[in-house]
């Protein structure tokens, strides 16, 4: 096999397949990439057999042939080789030669008999959505699923398709996080369980483009995204998600709308009074045309009036200070709406459109000035 690239073109395909890679494992040509040139270009793949990565890079295929080789090593390689076109070649003896300008390593790669390639899927059952669209999904609901492998379904999020509705929803225990999505044509109704790992992966991959569209098709035990010259493949989670509609309430006593960046600063400041670690609740006393922050650790307290618009009922209610954040951290809108009922009920903000939906549960506090 015998390839040359420009380096700008075959490092981004490395980086890209390389997020398939995993960090630990026994099998060490999991922790390769598979070089495949042939008629119809330079395929690079990726698979750890949970997720796998394939993508399609610009060159000039001097010798077909494939090979595989250690992902680390070959991406530190090109990353450090000068700005010029790159010579990849291996022989029989799978000695892999990697050459540029006045550059030249020689590495030992393995055989791509070894190499676990991507399982083929039916390209039917599937939806559009664009780049943009999925990526600031992705943005507004994966910080809330779970890092516990104990409940497997919350490191996960819900794909629930609708006929034009997508929606996908998260939850770690303590928040849920909902973005409904139109899309420009109905489809059959389904809902999948799709792992917060190859979300993450595929938010770094995609770009913001509104003009370009992700394909992603579904069949019982897989998703597979498409997009740009790229295929991300990845298993499904088995089980039955949680009724996130059961939790979802248009009840209220309290509406207020605040702005946005002012509420997000002023929880910022508090938490400069928590330890990391420190599970101390802000509390949020809202009253007619105001909403008092205060907070008080072992470090002192802090306390700040913001202007509101309210209706409804005065209310004191407790909040992890993280958990507000990160929801206000994702919307784009300048101002927000909370609805709130008590202050043992959840807290929910939402726009009234309701493209988006996050509920965060209060904390017990006492009250305390």
């Amino acid at each position: 096999m015998k390839i040359i690239c420009n380096k700008s073109e075959l490092l981004k395909g490395v980086s890209i397949v390389s997020k398939a890679v995993p960090s630990k494992t026994t099998m060490s040509i999991m922790q390769c990439i598979l070089i495949d040139a042939g008629e119809n270009g330079i395929r690079l793949t990726a698979n750890d057999m949970e997720l796998g990565i394939e993508t399609v890079i610009q060159g000039n295929v001097a010798e077909k042939g494939k090979i595989a080789l250690e992902a680390k090593i070959f991406q530190d390689i090109i990353r450090k080789l000068p700005d010029s076109d790159i010579t990849v070649q291996s022989d029989d003896t799978l000695k892999t030669v990697i050459t540029c300008e006045k550059s030249k390593f020689s590495i030992i790669g393995k055989s791509a008999d070894e190499f676990s390639y991507l399982p083929q899927i039916e390209h039917s059952d599937s939806i559009v959505i664009s780049e943009y669209t999925l990526k600031e999904t992705i943005k507004q609901t994966i910080f809330s699923i779970s890092d516990n492998d104990n409940s497997p379904v919350m490191t996960g999020e819900l794909f629930d398709i609708n006929e034009d509705r997508l929606r996908v929803s998260s939850l770690d225990g303590h928040r849920i996080s909902i973005r409904n999505v139109k899309l420009k044509n109905v489809y059959s109704s389904k809902k999948v369980i799709v792992p917060g790992k190859t979300l993450n992966e595929i938010s770094r991959i995609i770009g913001d483009d509104t003009e370009k569209n992700v394909s992603i098709f579904f069949t019982q035990n897989h998703i597979l995204f498409e997009f740009d010259n790229t295929l991300v493949l990845s298993r499904l989670i088995e089980g039955d998600y949680f009724n996130v509609d059961q939790m979802i309430t248009n009840d209220y006593e309290t509406k207020v709308r605040v702005n946005k960046k002012e509420l997000f600063e002023c929880i910022d400041r508090s938490t400069l009074l928590v330890k990391e670690g420190d599970k101390r609740p802000i509390i949020v006393n809202i009253t007619d045309g105001r909403l008092e922050l205060k907070i008080n650790s072992t470090m002192g307290s802090m306390h700040e009036d913001i202007g509101i618009t309210k209706e409804g009922k005065d209310i004191m209610i407790g909040f992890n200070p993280k958990f507000v954040m990160d929801v206000l951290r994702v919307i784009d809108s300048d101002e927000v709406y909370m609805y709130m009922v008590n202050p043992k009920s959840p807290c929910f903000i939402r726009d009234e459109e309701d493209t988006y939906i996050y509920l965060v549960l209060p904390i017990n506090f006492n009250t305390v000035s």
